[in-house]
């Protein structure tokens, strides 16, 4: 086992670089999987409703399991946290190996949520012991930027991975990043934190109230556009079975000494704003993953022919997190956010002007722009709440790291249901609209139709075929169309959505502002 480097730039470059290879194999873990849906259940034999259950059974598990997680590193330890919890993750990448079926699948993608904590917290506080004390906010905004590095990165690597052994052969890469993590964390211990007793016997009341209350949120919010809203009974009762756990669990929380969730703080107007503006933030986000790229995977694109953008984006989150890092001001922690939601707006809009010719080149700067952003509002975000809690004590940094947690992945899953389900019902009303005006009377319909039915005259000598097959791909270049409309639709919402929240925040920090002025005028004049 080694110790920890001597000299400042040693222990800068070894535990940074730690940091970096535990968050980049968390990120790559879960987008991986995420980014690669549709080619993975093909494999599965699955609809896309029955591979949105892998994504859910992740974001579910790894958003509650920070319940006790933290609590189990505070009371047994840093090592044998970091020893079970790569352990266990491990053991998960190599499980995905053997699983051919959706419900073991599914499992193994639940077990993978709760094991991919342990590295995103041992590579927050391996980046934190990296800097002096001083540049701890520093130490803060690398730590968790170094994850979102991944987003770009599987989709450059994926393809190949694909071709070795399908969908199993995403987690050879993983298997061998994971086993690296275990050997750099034996070899260089965090420093020792002293322990305390943390667990209580209703802990485990709440969570067994709290985790399945989340996780149904989760699986309605992923369903919910597959199976839709209003046609699907178990969704209603699943919400409600949902409001009812996570009632349960708050009437518990509000009637201890010592409680798992500090309710009424989290109640609070801070933290209610502070939760608020995470959620609408990740809403904003989905403008990558939902609308730029399902715009060009519904265009025939696929991830060999993303690499372009794929790099830009890399690129662009490493500025990011960064820019952030060396310029980040836990007094101002709002204005990477602030710039981030302007940087949003201004490519929401730019991709509103998309058309069936458009090709990822013409996406470079619009998603450079929301890749970095993204990389911006992430540790600000952190540090905006992290500072809040332990202003508190340091029993409410459970409470926040949950919160924090839950509503990452709550406000993931509800821009996609929501950017979805706008895509759909606007790609319907579009449709409806184009084809009540496509009528053979029409000259140049009946022209493009027949145009349409003369490239299959080599292969159809019946007339009566040509002209069906003419019709058929007729109503599918109607249908492209409408659905290019409906994106475009969506990149609007997305754009003025954006600036809502931008106004919102400014607002708040204006007050703020002011409120601070008014508090040192009347300590001027006291003096």
């Amino acid at each position: 086992m080694g110790g920890p480097p001597k000299s400042v730039w040693a222990r800068a470059l070894t535990y940074g670089g730690i940091s970096m290879l535990l968050g980049l194999t968390q990120g790559l873990g879960f987008n991986l999987v995420n980014n690669n849906l549709p080619w993975i259940q093909g494999s599965l034999g699955a609809y896309p409703s029955e591979a949105a259950w892998l994504a859910t059974a992740y974001t579910a598990t790894n958003a509650t399991i920070a319940l006790l997680a933290i609590k189990f590193r505070f009371q047994f330890g840093i090592r044998l946290f970091g020893d079970i919890g790569l352990g266990l993750f491990i053991l998960v990448a190599v499980a995905h190996l053997f699983t051919d079926d959706l419900r073991s699948a599914i499992a193994v993608r639940a077990a993978s949520g709760v094991a991919a904590t342990a590295l995103s917290t041992l590579a927050l506080l391996y980046m934190i012991n990296a800097v002096p004390e001083a540049r701890r906010p520093m130490g803060i905004a690398l730590g968790v930027g170094w994850s979102q590095l991944a987003a770009p990165l599987s989709r450059l690597v994926s393809s190949d991975l694909l071709e070795i052994g399908q969908w199993h052969g995403l987690y050879l890469l993983e298997i061998g990043l994971s086993l690296l993590c275990l050997a750099a964390v034996n070899l260089v211990r965090l420093p020792p934190v002293p322990r305390m007793k943390m667990f209580q016997a209703r802990d485990f009341l709440t969570f067994a109230l709290f985790a399945p209350g989340i996780a149904l949120l989760c699986a309605v919010l992923s369903q919910g556009r597959f199976v839709w809203w209003f046609d699907a009974p178990w969704l209603g009762w699943a919400l409600a079975a949902a409001i009812v756990l996570l009632a349960a669990a708050v009437l518990v929380e509000l009637h201890r000494e010592q409680p798992l969730l500090h309710v009424r703080w989290l109640s609070s107007a801070d933290m209610l704003r502070l939760v608020v503006i995470i959620l609408l933030f990740r809403i904003v986000l989905s403008e990558q993953g939902v609308g730029a790229f399902g715009f060009l995977q519904a265009m025939g694109m696929n991830n060999d022919q993303m690499h372009g953008l794929s790099w830009v984006m890399f690129w662009a989150t490493l500025a990011g997190v960064v820019g952030v890092a060396m310029t980040i001001n836990p007094a101002r922690v709002s204005t990477p956010a602030l710039i981030a939601l302007l940087l949003i707006a201004a490519a929401a809009f730019w991709d509103a002007r998309v058309t069936n010719l458009t090709r990822p080149e013409q996406m470079y700067l619009s998603q450079g722009l929301i890749a970095f952003a993204s990389a911006l509002f992430l540790p600000a975000a952190m540090l905006a709440g992290f500072s809040r809690a332990l202003r508190q004590g340091q029993e409410f940094i459970v409470s926040f790291a949950v919160i924090f947690g839950a509503g990452q992945s709550l406000g993931a899953l509800a821009g996609s249901a929501f950017l979805g389900t706008l895509m759909t019902v606007r790609e319907k009303a579009y449709s409806a609209q184009i084809v009540e005006r496509l009528v053979l009377t029409d000259p140049q319909v009946a022209l493009r139709a027949r145009q349409y039915a003369g490239a299959y005259g080599g292969v159809l000598t019946d007339p009566i075929l040509r002209q069906g097959e003419g019709l058929v791909v007729l109503g599918q270049v109607a249908t492209r169309e409408a659905t290019v409309l409906a994106y475009a639709d969506v990149f609007r919402v997305i754009g003025v959505l954006s600036l809502v929240v931008f106004v919102y925040l400014l607002a708040l920090r204006l007050r703020e502002d002011a409120r601070a002025k008014a508090a040192q005028a009347l300590v001027t004049k006291a003096a």
